[in-house]
């Protein structure tokens, strides 16, 4: 009876503390738990969308883009060290396209060429894409607009809040917003008051993730550094781009997918967008879900130089580093895509945390789609992950001249 009572109060003791919880800033720890801890992850994995509301990105079934197959795509083998680096960052799909043809096709348990895998930041970058159609489209005047102009709120409780913070004024936090550009949002050099922690349950990012009002938590964060004087990788700046595009279409981020990329390039099959709620707002600084084929398919749209759904001359800027007023402020960036190259070999490409990765090879006429759960960071210090590294040079060993 004692040890009842026991587990009645050790029960009800838990629901009061987790109803304090809720209640409080911090009520979407309950969600990150659930979703990470609960499961034996330490932070967010590819296959969580399952786990949260989300909005469909309609494909056209009749409408399906067909890319040539090497007979040997699902069979062909791979090099002893691309084999040893795909098994120990636990991946899910490898896939490789030379031309319009895939040559490569392999999947790891429990991904199939039927399953959806997050995208994770591969997402940022087809925000990029998407706020560069509005432009084409006049929706959006050009990357020059002030944010301000969309979202006249962005930075305002902070500079009226009369006090100073990080040591920044309240006049200087008022400044830096009005200068805020569409161009920082979309190079990381916006400035925001945002620690891109992943493993940080009380961090920025992780509220972000796992909260269920993303414009209130954006309306929260100060620019505290001048917008374009220095790089910082941000979620929340590209968040302020959907939000942008939102306000400007009236439209739903995952409507304007459809609309513009996923029925054009004639998909293969939906895609998904994870919500902040039920009928909520996409978090498009990460979490579009797709198939390994399709990813690839949007690589193959920058190999062919946008494919009349993108300016050309965008793409082209786009994959260069970042440069302010005769200064590089990040040699491994550009606008929305990550930049590197090994063995003399440059390539661009989408990235996503866990090793989500597009990878565009120009020379070599190839696009590399690696989706999983695992990656290896650089031994030199840099910001190319070895593991990219090896999916690059491996599939220029063995596809370059396929």
């Amino acid at each position: 009876m004692k040890a009842f009572q026991r587990f009645l109060l050790v029960l009800g003791i838990t629901g009061v503390l987790l109803g304090v919880i809720w209640l409080s800033p911090y009520g979407y720890l309950i969600k990150g738990v659930r979703l990470t801890y609960l499961i034996g992850e330490k932070s967010a994995n590819y296959l969580d969308y399952k786990s949260f509301d989300t909005r469909i990105v309609a494909n056209d079934p009749n409408r399906i883009a067909e890319f040539a197959e090497s007979k040997e795509a699902k069979t062909v083998a791979l090099s002893a060290p691309l084999t040893e680096m795909l098994q120990r960052t636990n991946s899910g799909s490898f896939l490789v396209f030379r031309h319009d043809t895939l040559v490569c096709e392999q999947y790891f348990s429990p991904i199939s060429d039927t399953v959806r895998t997050n995208s994770f930041s591969m997402a940022k970058t087809l925000t990029c894409l998407m706020v560069q159609k509005a432009i084409e489209q006049k929706l959006i005047g050009s990357w020059d607009e002030p944010v301000r102009k969309y979202l006249p709120w962005v930075g305002k409780s902070a500079a009226e809040g009369g006090k100073s913070i990080a040591g920044v004024s309240p006049s200087k936090l008022a400044s830096n917003a009005e200068k805020l550009t569409l161009k920082h949002l979309v190079t990381m050099s916006a400035g925001l008051q945002w620690n891109e922690s992943y493993q940080s349950p009380l961090g920025i990012t992780a509220k972000a993730y796992y909260g269920s009002d993303i414009e209130a938590t954006m309306r929260e964060i100060p620019v505290i550094i001048e917008p374009g004087t220095q790089f910082e990788y941000q979620s929340g700046a590209t968040q302020l781009l959907g939000l942008v595009l939102e306000h400007v279409t009236g439209k739903h981020l995952a409507d304007l997918a459809s609309e513009w990329f996923w029925k054009p390039l004639g998909m293969e099959a939906s895609a998904s967008w994870s919500l902040d709620k039920a009928e909520g707002r996409e978090l498009n600084f990460c979490c579009f879900n797709a198939r390994a084929r399709d990813f690839g398919r949007l690589g193959l749209m920058v190999m062919h130089h946008g494919a009349g759904l993108v300016d050309s001359g965008f793409l082209a800027m786009a994959r260069k580093p970042i440069e302010v007023d005769g200064k590089i402020l990040s040699p491994f960036y550009g606008h929305a895509f990550w930049l590197g190259e090994v063995d003399g070999i440059k390539f661009q490409y989408f990235n996503g945390m866990k090793g989500q990765y597009i990878v565009v090879i120009p020379d070599y006429h190839l696009v590399v789609v690696r989706t999983g759960h695992g990656t290896v960071k650089p031994a030199d210090g840099g910001r190319v992950y070895d593991c990219v590294k090896t999916y690059v040079r491996e599939a220029v060993k063995g596809f370059g001249h396929y």
